[in-house]
């Protein structure tokens, strides 16, 4: 009798604990112990936020955009909150993007068509969609979290876009007692460790050191990562890990498609 492909691997998840289900079924039918570690938690913009007022006129006026970008599927979640709450019907004339398929998936899952790359999930693959080469004197809304990399909006306002942010999250690293990182990482170290971002990475890292100060010494650097792109690869390789595999991009099936890698 076969075995399922990943019998016998023990296999860190660190997906925000809402975006980790589909992912830990997977593993699951492969065979694999799916060990849910969120390694980030994502916070929705409240009414005693400063900028909540400033995020709601941007919703408000959604019909003098000529784009809206979504940078993530949390983005696209609660970008569709605030779009329904205050528009019945979505506002016509506006090219709707999104950066990957999986955010993509996410926004028609919700009923907004979005166009998006084919391959790449990330920035650069965005700005060559055809819609984002002339932009003059067209305004532009890009949803996202607090923070994160700027090389979207100055690509777009070189090419003179009025660009906007609409902050609607900000990322934090979840709390853990040092018993349950004892218990959940150490005591049953995983075989392999999916993540998904920098951020959560860095999380990762922070969080095994509350437990253990001697991470770098630890035997966790030589376990499996699997990281979505090169970026990432290189920053698990500066923070010390051995066995760093890239996946094509973030989705739950290129992440799969990397583990069962033979490299």
């Amino acid at each position: 009798m076969s075995h399922a492909p990943l019998t016998g691997e023990r296999v860190l998840v660190t997906r925000p604990a809402h975006q980790a289900d589909a992912l830990c079924q997977h593993l699951q039918a492969l065979g694999a112990e799916a060990v849910r570690f969120p390694t980030l938690a994502i916070h929705p913009c409240t009414p005693d936020n400063p900028q909540y007022s400033s995020l709601k006129q941007k919703f408000l006026d959604l019909d003098h955009y000529h784009a809206v970008i979504f940078v993530s599927a949390n983005a696209a979640r609660l970008g569709h909150e605030w779009i329904d709450s205050y528009w019945p019907q979505l506002p016509l004339r506006i090219h709707w993007l999104a950066v990957g398929q999986a955010t993509a998936r996410t926004l028609s899952e919700l009923g907004i068509p979005a166009q998006h790359p084919d391959q790449a999930m990330d920035s650069e693959a965005l700005l060559a969609l055809p819609i984002l080469q002339e932009l003059d004197h067209q305004r532009v809304l890009i949803c996202r979290g607090e923070g994160g990399r700027e090389l979207l909006a100055q690509t777009l306002q070189a090419r003179g876009a009025q660009v906007d942010y609409a902050e609607l999250y900000r990322r934090g690293c979840p709390t853990y007692s040092s018993a349950d990182i004892e218990s959940i990482i150490y005591k049953s170290p995983p075989t392999v460790m999916l993540v998904t971002s920098g951020e959560a990475l860095d999380n990762l890292v922070r969080l095994c050191r509350q437990v253990n100060q001697q991470f770098e010494a630890s035997a966790l650097r030589r376990r499996l990562l699997v990281v979505p792109s090169p970026r990432v690869a290189e920053q698990a390789h500066q923070l010390g890990f051995e066995q760093v595999r890239e996946a094509a991009n973030a989705t739950d099936g290129a992440m799969l498609e990397a583990l069962q890698r033979r490299d």
